[in-house]
């Protein structure tokens, strides 16, 4: 679905400009995305595969939920929304650690330049499994993964079907996980 989404300098600076995401996409604009990993209390992650119409790593495993933010919209507000969007879950803002902001430049074709600042966080997944309702136009399935099953599959994500993000940004994920995890 092609929204209307703000511009973003190299740096990560708002130019005042606002684009739809498929011409920021095409001309390699730098915009801004949501990123939000649940864990269990129990050691697992959710994980969600991509649908199958995506321009994008269709059917490998991500993130639990991500976005894009749409054009003056808040960063919280725009992952409360995915959130419900995507996996129809209600949490609140109280419920969202922000663990930082991640650059990431992919050139997939001539066509598909995406430039993004990821605004990441991590949540404690307080609802069973069960309850979770899956956006079918964007989310394939819905799975959790052992913290250390996951850890095994990053050493090689294409093998395991998971997005290739940078390496250190899933160790940043696992590294704020394990010390959620510890404190839990």
């Amino acid at each position: 679905m092609d929204e209307l989404i703000d511009i973003l300098d190299a740096d990560g600076i708002m130019t005042n400009t606002t684009a739809m995401k498929s011409e920021a996409h095409k001309n390699g604009w730098f915009h801004q995305t949501v990123h939000i990993w649940f864990y269990t209390s129990d050691g697992k992650i959710l994980m969600q595969q991509r649908g199958k119409d995506k321009d994008i790593y269709p059917l490998l495993w991500d993130v639990s939920v991500a976005g894009h933010i749409g054009a003056g919209e808040d960063i919280i507000t725009s992952a409360l929304r995915e959130i419900q969007e995507e996996i129809g879950l209600k949490v609140f803002a109280s419920d969202l650690k922000k663990i930082g902001i991640f650059k990431s430049v992919k050139n997939h074709s001539e066509l598909l330049k995406d430039y993004e600042f990821h605004h990441t966080f991590i949540a404690k997944l307080k609802s069973s499994f069960s309850t979770l309702q899956k956006q079918d136009s964007e989310v394939e399935a819905l799975k959790l993964i052992s913290i250390n099953e996951f850890s095994k599959a990053l050493k090689n994500p294409i093998k395991y079907s998971y997005v290739p993000h940078d390496n250190s940004y899933y160790k940043t994920i696992l590294k704020e996980i394990h010390s959620k995890e510890n404190n839990l």
